[in-house]
This record gives C-alpha cells, structure tokens and sequence, in this order.
C-alpha cells in the first residue's frame, strides 16, 4: 500500500469517525441555539470550537451532522450505481447483439436528461429537499458510467476461453455472470466507485447550494456553504467550516481513487 493510499485511508477514517462520535463529544446538538452567542467566533471557553452561525447553532455539531449526512448520500447512492450498472453493463456486454444495442441506447437517453431536471420532477412527486428524493435522483443517473466501463470489460472477457469453456460445459447465463464476469471486472468497478462517492458528494452540495437539496432542520455541507457564502464577509468562519471539510472529503476520496486505479492489474476504460 502506498503512502498516498494511507494518508487517504486515514484521513476518511478520522473525518468519519469525527463524523459518527461528534454527539458525544460537543456539549451542543446541531439544533441547539445559543442565544447569546449568535454569528460568534470560534471560542473555547464556550465549547463553540469552530464557531456558531447566524441562529446561534453550534458549527462543529452541524458540520458534523452534515458530514454524516453527505457521507451517507455518496455511499449509498454509489452502491446503487454499482448494483444496477454492474448488473446491467455485464448483461448488455455478454449477451451482445440488439439487446446490447438496446439496452446502451436506453443509457444514452438518460445520459441526455439533465441532472437538475430529473430533480425538479421528482420534487414534484416528494416533499421539496426530501432524501429520497435526492437519493432516487442520484441513484437513477450514478449507475450510467459504471453500465459503460463494465460493458466495455466485459465485452473484451466474454471471447475468453474460461468463458467458452463454462459456455460448452451447459453453465447458464446467470451462473457465467457471477463466476467468471463480475470477479474480473470488480478491480475497475472499485476503482470507479471510489470516484464516485465524491462526485455524488459534490453533485448533492450543488442542489442544496441551489436550494434544492437537504433543507431544514437537516444540513449537508452544500447548505453549510451557502449559508456562509451570504455571511461570508462578516463572519468568514461560517463558509470556512464546509468549504474546509467538503474540500478534505473529496481530496481524500480521489486519491483513494486515483490510487486504487493505477494499481498493477486495474484497467481504464
């Protein structure tokens, strides 16, 4: 494991385990308000570590619930991308021909359809800045690239001769996908998901710096960074605080990434 690797590894360990453990360790929850301690700076006489907002709410407590909440989106949403575009990449490659046709002109269509777009609809059918909501819109477009990337590798595997071998012995599709697909695609599919999970991160943080994403009495940390770009000039700390984190979480994840693909044996598509 390279060094890079480990810095990665252990700075998303301690921004999740800061993440998890931050009730227990602020004296405040993210809903608390100090009334007498409104816009103020960060302080230790007060436990306000990091500072408050314009309410009075502590920013490390709502930083850290953030976190949880933006972490949870990005993974969850990456292994539904890796679910459905695993399944249904390997299904198009193997099978090859006009269902392989079709099923990639399917994935052109909804790669055309705007992001935004897909979440403006689905907030007409959930509560504006519903998770599910967020997590449906995501999930629906995240899987596009992984079908891609695992069509690509298995389309160059399905010639093999294990292939062929499991193919003359009366293997079923089913049993050849499992077996002999999915364990020789699954370096790329890390690779990629591990990309992903910031790209998910980034993409929601854009929605609720719109106004379109995670709404109160919740947070993300692209609802932080709104928030502290209106007050950014008389209380700094208020954008710095999200911005900060937000930048070490995804600095994180694409060296992780990054590293995880140039591995000896992983392929680019």
């Amino acid at each position: 494991m390279s060094k890079r690797t480990r810095t990665a590894l252990i700075v998303l360990g301690l921004l999740a385990a800061l993440a998890l453990l931050a009730p227990w360790i602020t004296p405040y929850s993210h809903e608390h308000i100090d009334w007498e301690r409104q816009a103020a700076s960060p302080q230790l006489e007060a436990a306000h570590w990091l500072g408050t907002d314009r309410l009075g709410r502590d920013l490390f407590a709502r930083g850290m619930q953030a976190l949880r909440v933006s972490l949870a989106l990005g993974v969850l949403a990456t292994l539904v991308s890796v679910g459905i575009g695993v399944s249904w990449g390997a299904t198009a490659g193997y099978l090859g021909g006009r269902i392989d046709a079709a099923m990639m002109r399917f994935v052109d269509i909804v790669y055309a359809l705007p992001y935004v777009f897909i979440v403006i609809i689905l907030s007409t059918v959930f509560p504006r800045g519903s998770l599910a909501a967020l997590f449906i819109a995501i999930g629906a477009v995240g899987w596009l690239t992984m079908a891609r990337i695992v069509r690509g590798q298995t389309l160059s595997l399905r010639n093999r001769e294990f292939v062929a071998a499991a193919i003359a012995g009366g293997v079923r599709t089913p049993a050849i996908l499992w077996r002999h697909i999915f364990p020789n695609v699954i370096g790329a599919v890390l690779a990629y998901a591990t990309l992903t999970i910031p790209q998910v991160i980034l993409f929601e943080s854009f929605l609720s710096f719109l106004g379109l994403g995670v709404q109160e009495p919740f947070a993300s940390l692209g609802s932080l960074i709104y928030e502290g770009a209106q007050e950014m000039e008389s209380s700094p700390w208020m954008l710095l605080v999200p911005a900060g984190l937000l930048m070490t979480l995804l600095l994180a994840f694409n060296a992780l990434g990054d590293a995880l693909r140039a591995r000896p044996g992983s392929d680019d598509d």
